[in-house]
This record gives C-alpha cells, sequence and structure tokens, in this order.
C-alpha cells in the first residue's frame, strides 16, 4: 500500500511540475508588464521589434515583419517557425525556453538583456498580430 501512494504522490507531483512551466503568450505579456510596473504598448513592442539598438540586427533581421512567416538566422541561414503566436500554436508555451531565448536574442540584439517593459512590448506586439 505505501509503494502505492508513493506511487501516485510522484506521479501528482510530476503533473504540477510539468504544468508549472506551461504558459501562454498573453500570461507572459501580462507577466512582464507587472514585472515593469507599466502596461505594455504594442506600439513601442512594433518600434521595438523593427528597429537597431547600435547592434548589427534588430528582431526583424531574423524573425521578418511582420513575424507571422517563417524567418531565417542572419548569420546562420536556419529557418526560424514563425514568431507570432496566432502562426505558431507552439510559440511562448515554456516559460523557461521563452527567458532562454528572450536573454540570447536581446544579447544579439541590444548588447544586454531586454528589461521587462521591452519584454512586455514585444509580446504586445506579436499578441496583436492576427
Amino acid at each position: 500500500m505505501r509503494l502505492i501512494n508513493k506511487t501516485i504522490a510522484v506521479v501528482i507531483t510530476g503533473l504540477f511540475t510539468v504544468n508549472a512551466w506551461a504558459i501562454d503568450s498573453i500570461s507572459l505579456e501580462k507577466q512582464y508588464a507587472s514585472d515593469a510596473k507599466q502596461s505594455a504598448s504594442s506600439i513601442r513592442g512594433e518600434k521595438f521589434f523593427t528597429s537597431k539598438h547600435g547592434k548589427e540586427w534588430s528582431c526583424a533581421s531574423c524573425h521578418g515583419v511582420p513575424p507571422t512567416k517563417e524567418g531565417k538566422h542572419a548569420s546562420t541561414d536556419k529557418t526560424i517557425s514563425p514568431l507570432a503566436p496566432a502562426f505558431n500554436s507552439k510559440r511562448f508555451t515554456d516559460e523557461a525556453k521563452v527567458n532562454k531565448w528572450f536573454k540570447r536574442n536581446c544579447n544579439d540584439v541590444l548588447g544586454r538583456e531586454c528589461s521587462p517593459i521591452e519584454k512586455a512590448d514585444v509580446m504586445a506586439y506579436l499578441n496583436s498580430l492576427k
């Protein structure tokens, strides 16, 4: 009986652990805006996404404008799936991956990590694309 209870507890814990990482693009936008203590703006997000910020690339350099179709990495030519969530249901469903890619891509575009409001604005822009 104890073995069964332990097995059930492990399975239940595993389910909650997996679900804790599941997220969606609207929740991420709200989370980043809350962290920034201000509202996200799709207009600022589009400007941020399409502009260069002192480095060689913008977000649009690889993801395209608008990012609703496949893009191509600027230096490797690797195909990138559409970024906008309405055009790729797999985007922004794993918070750890989202944070990893924001960190990596912001460094490529800005030379630093994105601020919470920059992330919120980009998410607002991507969420506005239908």
